[in-house]
């Protein structure tokens, strides 16, 4: 008799444009995991502010991260999540739903983020936000155990390295 695989939670972090969600999908995919996209937790004043340009503030945040980490906490086979998770009192946050959630760290070139995002459709998170991201982004510390990914490789690359390092299944 096998035992069940342990729970498997991951975060995929970075600033907007650095292909969280693209990347996380294929992740959640090859990793055979339930995929959340947070900017779907997002509640629409988050949303407004953030499409008229203006930086969400940490009361912004903490709903929608509880929500997050209530949809991490209720995956018992574990998820994939991504969200910014910007500062480590976010990341500490979703932690304390999920004490063992892992993170996959997405860094790239501010010149190479910032032409991924004029190149996007549609999305509320404005290029002009773009400094904001980069100034409150507190990178993981060596406690964290943060997997960490450049992104200038394709998104199939990134996520495929992802998930041999996460050991896929």
């Amino acid at each position: 008799m096998s035992l069940p695989a342990p729970a498997r939670h991951i975060l995929v972090m970075g600033v907007s444009g650095c292909g969280k969600s693209t990347i996380g999908a294929l992740l959640a995919e090859a990793l055979r995991l339930p995929f959340a996209d947070a900017d779907a937790f997002h509640p629409p004043e988050n949303v407004q502010k953030m499409s008229a340009g203006i930086p969400l503030t940490d009361a912004d945040r903490w709903p929608w991260l509880d929500a997050l980490g209530t949809w991490l906490a209720t995956e018992e086979k574990g998820g994939v999540v991504a969200c910014s998770a910007l500062k480590r009192t976010y990341r500490d946050r979703l932690r304390g739903w999920v004490p063992g959630l892992r993170l996959v760290h997405l860094a790239g070139a501010p010149a190479l983020i910032a032409a991924r995002q004029g190149a996007r459709e549609g999305h509320f998170m404005p290029p002009s936000l773009m400094a904001s991201q980069f100034a409150t982004l507190e990178a993981p510390g060596a406690e964290e155990q943060a997997l960490i990914l450049d992104i200038a490789a394709s998104p199939e690359s990134v996520a495929a390295e992802a998930a041999a390092r996460l050991g896929a299944r």
